[in-house]
């Protein structure tokens, strides 16, 4: 299984804004939702935002206008556009193709790809 390939995190002081890309297979994104999540050192994977292939989306509260979601299956990428960050943003960002389960979202994949670092000084 070919695991996506992240860019464009980096460091920005808060209030600043970021837009994280996506390369994956077009097996990958075009049979699923999508989705990104997150890690926080010393913390657990958490759910940030979903689209669905019909075109709806799904986030988290935390990031609720703010972040924004975005595909261009032409070119199998997917964006994560984030505005108006804080300190709280700070993780490594990962995308993937994305489930939905009893428990909520859940990566769709084998295993994690590498991720983008994130970080946001106050």
């Amino acid at each position: 299984q070919v695991l996506p390939v992240e860019s464009g995190g980096g460091s920005v002081q808060a209030g600043g804004s970021l837009r994280l890309s996506c390369v994956a297979s077009g097996r990958t994104f075009s049979r699923n939702s999508v989705g990104w999540f997150r890690q926080a050192p010393g913390k657990e994977h958490e759910f940030v935002v979903s689209l669905t292939r019909s075109g709806s989306t799904y986030c988290a509260d935390s990031v609720k206008g703010r972040f924004t979601i975005s595909r261009d299956n032409a070119k199998n990428t997917v964006y994560l556009q984030m505005n108006n960050l804080t300190p709280e943003d700070t993780a490594v960002y990962y995308c993937t193709a994305v489930k939905f389960t009893t428990s909520g979202p859940r990566n769709a994949l084998d295993a994690w790809s590498q991720g983008t670092m994130v970080t946001v000084s106050s």
